[in-house]
């Protein structure tokens, strides 16, 4: 199953929302930290339409365009009989 940019981009979020929510409760409430930073940069992406996550699945290759740009090839000649 194909998944958008966004989808991507909020199960990740998501993720880490949660996986800091357990962090901070039984390990260190410094945890929360990584909460209020994922959600700063969620509210900040819904403002500027620019998001870091977004920019790190594309540098890294884990998200490419579901419509990739077309590539011309050159025309060929019909073969002379």
């Amino acid at each position: 199953m194909l998944q958008t940019l966004e989808q991507k981009i909020r199960a990740i979020a998501g993720t880490f929302i949660l996986a800091s929510l357990g962090l901070g409760w039984y390990v260190s409430s410094w945890w929360f930290l990584f909460t209020a930073f994922v959600g700063l940069n969620l509210l900040q992406s819904a403002f500027t339409r620019w998001c870091l996550m977004e920019d790190i699945l594309r540098w890294t290759g884990l998200h490419r365009s579901e419509n990739p740009p077309m590539v011309e090839r050159p025309s060929v000649p019909p073969a002379r009989a």
